[in-house]
């Protein structure tokens, strides 16, 4: 497959999703004629989208997953792919929230490796992260102090897990964590596939003055398998126009600051 085609593909799916969000359900006929495309390209999608635990194939179509979901963990590489914009976006109102002098914790995830690459603007940052990707990115900038809390290597989203990773961890204090997430269910709170993720971000959570939960609104109404921590740790949420009405209200309701970009 092209570059282009595979381009083509996962923006393709991205928009059933999106389609899904906002009927909760959709139908192959419908879906043939949206994009043009045979009905059996359309059923690849949804058996592709199904096995990724995003949605439930029903007959003629597929309806929307709503709730809790056991599913495969997908790596940072396929992650980056999808939503990129918004991402973009996210990234670049997080930065407004950074000042010189800062110490802040980059977990890992896409969003906040937009964020990394985007951070020239600064002098004499402190920044703990458990990223090797952003590590990497990171090491470019000549005024910036790097910490990593070592670990096992999860090889899928590049990051340091593990016991030494929260051990060490729990030595750090910072002002600022932007903590991207999988999941986040506003009436019950944040979560990720991965169980020893959710226990370093639940760690993270507790070290930091101010949470700030970077996210496109494709988080939202979802639960991990992982849980991470309630609504009453986290100080800021920045995400795209896409959040819902009701869920951007429960935040508020909950005293969290909402950035809509």
């Amino acid at each position: 497959m092209s570059q282009s085609s595979n381009k083509s593909t996962v923006t393709r799916r991205a928009k059933i999703l999106e389609e899904l969000d906002l009927k909760g359900q959709v139908t192959v006929r419908d879906l043939s004629s949206r994009f043009e495309i045979s009905e059996v390209t359309i059923r690849n999608d949804l058996a592709h989208l199904e096995k990724q635990s995003m949605l439930i194939r029903a007959r003629g179509g597929a309806i929307k997953v709503k709730f809790f979901r056991m599913e495969i963990d997908p790596s940072i590489s396929d992650k980056q792919k999808e939503f990129l914009k918004e991402k973009q976006r996210i990234a670049k109102a997080a930065l407004k929230l950074i000042e010189n002098g800062d110490t802040i914790v980059l977990d890992s995830g896409t969003t906040t490796t937009e964020i990394a690459k985007n951070l020239d603007q600064f002098n004499n940052l402190t920044i703990i992260t458990n990223a090797l990707n952003i590590a990497s990115i990171l090491s470019e900038y000549q005024d910036f102090n790097i910490y990593m809390p070592g670990g096992i290597l999860r090889k899928k989203s590049l990051s340091l897990v593990g016991a030494i990773a929260s051990e060490n961890f729990k030595k750090f204090y910072c002002d600022k964590l932007f903590l991207g997430v999988d999941g986040f269910d506003t009436k019950h709170g944040l979560s990720t596939p991965n169980t020893e993720e959710a226990h370093l971000n639940s760690i993270m959570t507790g070290m930091a003055k101010k949470v700030i939960v970077v996210a496109d609104s494709r988080k939202f109404d979802r639960r991990r398998f992982g849980f991470i921590t309630t609504l009453s740790h986290i100080h800021v949420v920045i995400t795209d126009t896409g959040i819902k009405a009701d869920d951007k209200a429960r935040l508020e309701n909950h005293g969290i600051e909402v950035i809509v970009v």
